[in-house]
C-alpha cells in the first residue's frame, strides 16, 4: 500500500512538473521548429540531412529548455492569480516546491546556454538574450504595461525560430509574411488570455488591457487584429507560392471571422476559454499545414523558400 502510495504520489509530481513546463506547447513548438527546418529553412537538403543535422538539434533543444524555464519563472510570479484564474491547475502546479521549480528554472537556463554554446558563440548570446527577455516579461512587464506586455510575450513565442532561421541563413519577404501572420494570431491569443484572466489579474493589480481600459476596449483590439490577418494571408496567397496550404489560410480566416462573432457574445471566463481554444487550433493547424507548402518556389532566378513559421 506504501509502495503503491509513493508510486501515486511520483506520478502527480511528474504530472505537476509537466503542467509547469507546459508540456503540451513545448511538444508543438519542437514539433514546429522541425516541421520548418525540413521543409522551409532547409527545403533544399534532403529531410535525413536536416534530421542528422546535430547543430540544428542542439539549437532546437536548446530552445526546449530555455522556453521550459520562462514557463516556470511565469509560473512562479503568477501564483496567486492562477489560483484565481486556475484554481485546478494551480493545485497541480503546487505539488512540485518552489525550492525545486527554482533550482530547475536555472538548470535548464544553464544548460540551454551551454548547449547552444557547443554551436557558436552567437547563438550562445542569442539564447542568453532570450533567457534574459523571457525573466523580464515575467519580472517586470507582464504585469505592469499593458499592450507593451502583450506584444513582448508573441514576440517571444516567435523567437526561437529566428534562431533556426540564421542557423540555416535563409532569409526572404515570405518568411516574414508568414512570421507576421502567425505573429498577429498570437497577439490575438495573448489580448483573449487577458480577458479570460480577468478576475485575477484585478485581484492582484495586473495592469492589462481589460483592468485598465475595460473588456470592450480589448475586444475592439481584438476585432481589428483580426481584420489585420487577412493582409498577409492575402498577400501569401497572391504573391508567394503556397501549394495546398493556401487552403488553410481560407479555413483559418472563416475561424477567424467566428472568432470575432463570438467574441462580442462572450461574457464570462467560460466563453473566453473556447476562444482560447478556437485560436490554440487554428495555430496547431498552421503548424501541421507546413508540409503542405511547395517548399521552393522559384522568384527572379533565385531559389526562395516560402514558408510558415
Amino acid at each position: 500500500m506504501t509502495t503503491s502510495r509513493q508510486l501515486k504520489r511520483t506520478l502527480l509530481k511528474v504530472l505537476s512538473f509537466f503542467s509547469v513546463i507546459r508540456g503540451y506547447n513545448l511538444v508543438v513548438v519542437v514539433l514546429a521548429q522541425y516541421l520548418s527546418a525540413i521543409f522551409i529553412f532547409g527545403s533544399h537538403l534532403r529531410a535525413i540531412t536536416v534530421l542528422k543535422d546535430f547543430d540544428l538539434f542542439l539549437i532546437i533543444f536548446s530552445s526546449a529548455l530555455a522556453i521550459a524555464s520562462g514557463y516556470i519563472i511565469n509560473n512562479f510570479y503568477d501564483t496567486e492569480k492562477d489560483l484565481i484564474n486556475r484554481p485546478n491547475k494551480s493545485h497541480l502546479d503546487r505539488l512540485v516546491r518552489k525550492s525545486t521549480q527554482l533550482k530547475t528554472y536555472f538548470t535548464l537556463n544553464l544548460l540551454s546556454f551551454v548547449l547552444a554554446a557547443l554551436v557558436s558563440w552567437r547563438a550562445a548570446m542569442f539564447y542568453a538574450v532570450y533567457i534574459f527577455l523571457l525573466w523580464f516579461y515575467s519580472h517586470k512587464i507582464k504585469k505592469n504595461y499593458p499592450i507593451i506586455g502583450n506584444l513582448t510575450a508573441s514576440l517571444l513565442v516567435l523567437l526561437p525560430f529566428f534562431g533556426i532561421l540564421m542557423h540555416f541563413g535563409n532569409f526572404s519577404w515570405g518568411i516574414f509574411a508568414h512570421a507576421f501572420y502567425l505573429y498577429v494570431i498570437i497577439l490575438i491569443r495573448e489580448f483573449v488570455k487577458d480577458l479570460e484572466n480577468l478576475k485575477g489579474d484585478f485581484a492582484n493589480n495586473y495592469q492589462t488591457v481589460p483592468v485598465r481600459f475595460g473588456a470592450k476596449t480589448s475586444k475592439v483590439i481584438i476585432a481589428f487584429l483580426t481584420v489585420a490577418t487577412l493582409l498577409p494571408a492575402c498577400a501569401l496567397i497572391w504573391y508567394y507560392e503556397v501549394g495546398y496550404m493556401q487552403y488553410y489560410f481560407y479555413v483559418s480566416s472563416g475561424l477567424l471571422l467566428a472568432f470575432t462573432i463570438f467574441l462580442f457574445d462572450a461574457q464570462i471566463q467560460t466563453d473566453y476559454k473556447k476562444l482560447h481554444i478556437l485560436l490554440k487550433l487554428i495555430i496547431l493547424l498552421g503548424v501541421l499545414s507546413i508540409v503542405l507548402i511547395n517548399p521552393t518556389v522559384i522568384l527572379n532566378g533565385k531559389s526562395l523558400v516560402v514558408p510558415y513559421l
